[in-house]
């Protein structure tokens, strides 16, 4: 499958080996391993991560996927990597140099480089940073597939950034293992530490774009990290990837938060006075003393945040901007008496509703005999649930079951319209 690597290269490969690469790229990873090359000239560790990084980028990276020549690195490494999609949109959130001047970017944890690849091709000068060796040979040669120049550079990110010149954007995605190889979430806890960074790397560009882990509190990165400008949280199939973060030198008007979810945005300017970074799972403070009890019938409709407007916790902002209303401060589901078709998430029609009373959950759910279960603040978790009503799992009916402000337990039955 690879051509053209020099016998010296930490990724040679013979012809066997990439015959056997390209024969066997559909089958099953775990099965080859168990029968072994068929002759003593292929490299099965080589040839088993080729074909099972060629399988994950066919969903993760089509392009990449589509070109022959490209090396893959351990599983590890394609784990950690970016989404062609949400590269693309990283690419989307880079300043673009002018036409005159071009511009400088600079990955400083380069990686397996996907985001580098897509970030910098509108500029000039192309920088990659990686202390991993191997990870350098295998940029190097990639790049050279893609037709993109750049400079690969092995360092260590701190080190280089002493030394390095001005740029226009530097981009950082700091990992988040420590050297035992447990996961970290903490800005500091991560390498390298970007907060002991911040200075010099203000003092070297213009714009800071950085990728943190999902499972941050934003609010808590943006007290840890002076100057922030734009908070972007971004889901893929209404699940969390991954938390943007991107400063700029010059003043701007507020905070901009973004909640995207393929690619559908919600965005919200914070002004000064209105930003709220202690507790609770909302912007503004006290805001949620206010939501009274809601009534909800048959032919209402009942809204689901998607995943990035639940990790940023702007509610309030939800409800007021669709003319929805939260069924309690904790329960993060949206209620009205109209369709919203343009809601962040998930939508149904309600056709009936019920309390835990055994009664009137025998009456109302006589008719269900199939349903997906979904709780949101409630004492039971959804297989506790299902298995108190006897229902099968699947098929078109949707039950929430929530708590509502006066502490009471309720069950929707709903049908998903979009």
């Amino acid at each position: 499958m690879t051509q053209g690597l020099a016998p010296e290269s930490l990724f040679f490969m013979n012809e066997a080996t990439r015959r056997f690469i390209q024969e066997h790229r559909m089958e099953d990873v775990r099965q080859l391993a168990l029968k072994g090359g068929k002759g003593a000239d292929i490299d099965m560790p080589m040839a088993l991560q080729q074909i099972a990084g060629w399988q994950t980028a066919r969903k993760k990276l089509p392009a990449w996927a589509e070109m022959e020549d490209i090396i893959y690195p351990p599983h590890l490494n394609m784990e950690q990597c970016s989404s062609e999609e949400t590269a693309l949109y990283k690419e989307s959130l880079t300043p673009c140099p002018s036409p005159s001047e071009r511009g400088v970017f600079v990955d400083l944890t380069g990686g397996f480089g996907v985001d580098f690849s897509y970030m910098s091709r509108a500029f000039e000068r192309r920088i990659y940073v990686e202390r991993n060796p191997e990870l350098c040979e295998m940029a190097r040669h990639n790049f050279q597939c893609l037709g993109l120049e750049a400079e690969v550079v092995c360092a260590e990110a701190e080190d280089y950034l002493k030394e390095m010149a001005l740029v226009d954007v530097i981009y950082l995605d700091p990992a988040r293992r420590d050297q035992q190889g447990s996961r970290t979430y903490g800005i500091a806890d991560c390498s390298p530490n970007v907060i002991e960074l911040l200075p010099l790397l203000r003092e070297k560009a213009q714009c800071i774009i950085l990728k943190l882990s999902p499972m941050l509190d934003w609010r808590k990165a943006v007290s840890d990290l002076e100057g922030v400008q734009e908070v972007h949280i971004v889901s893929v199939g209404n699940e969390c990837k991954e938390l943007l973060l991107v400063l700029g030198s010059k003043p701007s008007e507020g905070l901009l938060l973004v909640c995207v979810n393929d690619g559908r945005e919600f965005s919200l300017l914070l002004k000064e006075g209105t930003f709220y970074s202690q507790g609770g799972n909302d912007l503004f403070p006290g805001w949620e003393c206010f939501i009274p009890k809601v009534g909800i019938f048959a032919g209402n409709y009942l809204f689901e945040p998607n995943a990035s407007i639940m990790k940023a916790g702007c509610f309030r902002e939800v409800s007021q901007t669709f003319g929805v209303q939260q069924l309690s401060a904790n329960s993060h589901l949206f209620v009205a008496d109209h369709d919203v078709a343009d809601f962040p998430g998930r939508r149904f029609l309600v056709e009936s509703s019920c309390s835990m009373n055994k009664q009137e959950l025998k009456s109302v759910l006589k008719p269900v005999t199939q349903a997906n279960i979904a709780v949101r603040n409630f004492p039971m978790t959804a297989e506790m649930l299902r298995k108190k009503l006897k229902i099968k799992d699947g098929g078109d009916v949707f039950i929430f079951g929530t708590t509502l402000s006066d502490g009471s337990h309720q069950l929707f039955i709903c049908r998903k319209i979009g």
